[in-house]
């Protein structure tokens, strides 16, 4: 990579923001708060860099305070919720009070729209409706064309204040009017992000395995690691606060982060399976696809979590052909050709049992490859030889039968899930194999 081409940008700083949900059905838990998550995103496809997001509740004072503390040169507050009819929607009421407001505007374009809503649903147009057009002096509406609720600009002590309705696809339609005038009023640099999926090394194992590479990394990239106990652990790279010269395609950025990946890869080799928003699931149907392979699965206490997983993904009919449940040993017998003495012998959960399950799936189903489980969800059902958690996972194709004792913890459903990944990912190291000697990492 040219370093010329990257430079620190002097001439604005980076901008950072606050995101406030205000209402006390999300802080009871009624409802979960989604708009946080969008607004953030925007921001920071911007270049705008949220430091704290904070859920207050329907009180005057509580808003004021956190206004005061939020409310300061060169940040951006986003505030959502709190813009209703009725008489618990004081958001707007206190915007107008913090920011001096002397008087109240009714805003025609906004009237116009809640006259044409109310129509629509054949509603009277009542007093509390007609307020809504009603905004403070000190704003700029943003016109909502979705709902009856506009959202409001503020101009406040250096600070960009700004108030949306709480109701979702309102907000997000208004983020986009928000985001055009962010980008009118400052030159913003976008920040750059890059997220890498890794699978099968837990958290301190791969800190421990890339801390060379982590410390060679350029001083404008920064790490993070983001752990899932299911998924693994996904790797951000970041950029911010950088100026691209002669480029508007972020080209020098993704450069740079091609170039760490590589030597990544190099360290950790198939433990990284891909960038957000690959999944397991989704890596292993591309697999397929170029081989133009199919797949099938036979579930025992993953119950069809794999099967599920795997037609998540659009186009997964191209190479998912069926599942079988087989959650009673009858059935492993039956339909998957499972003899009854090898279960009487070594137990449904088994190499043997579950790796006649897969050569069973494979034939039955009459696909290139088959994934296979059977094991002890809990939380009864174990044994002091296999206790709950305990899980054999295989997978068949052409290569030959592979087969991976998996021995987790947590609830049922945390060890249905971990099962699920685990077996994908056994799935996709075998597409990705040249060889039948493939290293699992589990």
């Amino acid at each position: 990579m040219n370093s010329q081409h990257l430079s620190t940008s002097k001439s604005h700083g980076l901008l950072s923001a606050s995101i406030i949900t205000i209402g006390d059905e999300i802080l009871i838990g009624q409802i979960v708060d989604t708009n946080s998550a969008y607004i953030s995103k925007v921001l920071n496809n911007l270049g705008i860099r949220v430091e704290e997001m904070l859920s207050i509740s329907d009180d005057k004072d509580h808003i004021i305070n956190t206004l005061n503390r939020v409310t300061k040169p060169g940040r951006v507050v986003v505030v959502t919720g709190g813009l209703g009819p009725t008489n618990d929607d004081i958001t707007k009421k206190v915007l107008g009070a913090f920011t001096g407001a002397r008087s109240w505007v009714t805003n025609e374009a906004q009237l116009n729209i809640i006259k044409g809503i109310t129509a629509r649903r054949n509603m009277a147009m009542g007093t509390l409706n007609r307020a809504q057009a009603d905004v403070p002096d000190t704003c700029e509406v943003l016109v909502n064309q979705k709902g009856t609720a506009p959202g409001m600009w503020f101009d406040y002590r250096d600070c960009i204040l700004i108030s949306l309705p709480g109701v979702p696809f309102e907000m997000q339609y208004l983020m986009e009017q928000v985001s055009q005038k962010l980008q009118q009023r400052f030159r913003l640099t976008p920040i750059y992000h890059r997220s890498l999926m890794t699978f099968g090394l837990p958290e301190s194992t791969l800190a421990e395995m890339i801390a060379d590479w982590e410390q060679a990394l350029p001083s404008y990239m920064k790490l993070a690691y983001l752990p899932n106990p299911v998924t693994g652990v996904k790797l951000r790279l970041s950029i911010y606060d950088y100026l691209i010269e002669n480029d508007k395609n972020n080209s020098p950025l993704a450069s740079a982060v091609d170039e760490q990946i590589t030597k990544l890869r190099a360290i950790i080799g198939s433990a990284l399976y891909g960038e957000e928003p690959d999944t397991l699931h989704s890596v292993a149907g591309r697999l397929l696809l170029k081989k133009g392979a199919t797949v099938g699965t036979a579930e025992s206490c993953t119950g069809g979590k794999i099967a599920s997983l795997i037609t998540s993904c659009a186009g997964s009919s191209a190479y998912f052909k069926g599942s079988i449940v087989a959650y009673d040993n009858s059935l492993k017998t039956a339909i998957l050709g499972v003899p009854t003495e090898t279960i009487t012998s070594n137990g449904a959960v088994s190499r043997q049992v579950v790796e006649a399950m897969a050569e069973g799936a494979r034939r039955v189903l009459q696909t290139d490859y088959a994934v296979a489980t059977s094991g002890i969800a809990g939380p009864g059902g174990g044994t002091p030889d296999k206790p709950v958690g305990t899980v054999w996972m295989a997978t068949a194709g052409p290569e030959g039968v592979y087969s991976e004792l998996l021995s987790t913890t947590g609830d049922r459903e945390r060890i249905i899930e971990r099962s699920a990944a685990n077996a994908l990912n056994m799935l996709r190291l075998q597409l990705q194999s040249s060889s039948t000697n493939f290293k699992l990492h589990m």
